[in-house]
């Protein structure tokens, strides 16, 4: 792994003190030019190949680019503490974690959250999956297929079960000292007999003091729902949100998986309209945002972070 140190500098040593006055000036506008009025963060999945490669300078510059935190996804090749350290040389605070969630014993989880400085500690799919899923699934990755098979359907069961997992989960985290935070996809928008999405269940049949929720705004759009919508509709439950943006589907989609998975863009290049969004997330109760970008990239994970920030501040 690379050492600690920068390839960037934000500010010139060499210009002194008024250098450093006009940095500071710089940097504090920098923090406040958020849509919402919060720094604006990145989730590291979205720079994952970079941040493998050389997770201290794409810290670096990252922080040079604008962003003031990040919300960390599984990084095996780093230990919570090596990222911590990381993290506080390069400037960045992590209040989210994206942390696997499934195990019996969520001790060693909750205590990398910690490690982190984290606050809320994050799933992002809490769903068992059949053995037949999970052998298609090694065969694709075995076999270097870009392409995953099909998620298979929760169904009214499925997210009845998922609900009471993410209700225990709250009382760990809770226990802990943390907040769990369920986040979506768009395979949580599955009609149940009813005609109302799975997502609605989740909501429904969790505590709202154990349980809150982090908006792909993206996943949810794409899905065909509205996240203004639920802000107005389950007030409170609401902490975070991933802003992200997809090309044109045609028409919405629930696959998250197979052929049918829809294609990311950079922010502003794509449907997802974030105006009425960002106007609604001001009194929803957001308390963190992060840029994320899903697949295939125009030109680099690097260069389409510097574009979403770009896209981001514009709304400040």
């Amino acid at each position: 792994m690379a050492s600690p140190i920068s390839r960037r500098r934000f500010i010139a040593i060499a210009g002194g003190a008024t250098a450093a006055a006009a940095g500071s000036t710089l940097m504090l506008h920098r923090v406040s030019a958020s849509p919402v009025g919060l720094p604006i963060g990145i989730q590291l999945y979205s720079v994952s190949k970079p941040y493998a490669d050389d997770p201290a300078g794409t810290l670096k510059e990252l922080k040079a680019m604008g962003y003031r935190e990040v919300e960390t996804s599984p990084m095996p090749k780093l230990s919570a503490k090596e990222q911590r350290t990381l993290f506080d040389v390069a400037g960045l605070t992590c209040p989210s974690v994206h942390l696997p969630l499934t195990a019996p014993d969520l001790g060693p989880a909750f205590e990398d959250a910690h490690t982190l400085g984290a606050h809320f500690t994050v799933s992002s799919i809490l769903r068992e999956f059949t053995p037949e899923f999970m052998k298609a699934a090694k065969e694709a990755m075995n076999g270097g297929k870009v392409t995953m098979p099909e998620l298979p359907p929760l169904g009214l069961d499925g997210f009845k079960k998922t609900a009471a997992l993410m209700n225990e989960v709250g009382r760990k985290a809770k226990a802990a000292g943390l907040q769990y935070t369920y986040h979506n996809h768009n395979f949580e928008f599955e009609k149940m007999p009813d005609g109302s999405p799975g997502y609605d269940i989740l909501l429904k049949e969790t505590d709202p003091e154990l349980v809150k929720f982090e908006v792909d705004c993206g996943w949810m759009v794409v899905a065909g729902s509205d996240p203004v919508a639920y802000f107005k509709k389950y007030p409170g439950r609401f902490r975070m949100l991933h802003i992200k943006d997809f090309k044109p589907t045609g028409k919405p989609t629930i696959d998250l998986t197979g052929a049918g998975r829809p294609q990311g863009t950079d922010l502003g290049t794509g449907f997802v309209d974030y105006k009425p969004i960002f106007a609604a997330a001001k009194t929803a109760g957001i308390e963190h945002i992060f840029a994320e970008q899903e697949a295939p990239f125009a030109v680099s994970q690097m260069e389409s972070a510097k574009v979403d920030f770009a896209y981001l501040e514009k709304f400040s």
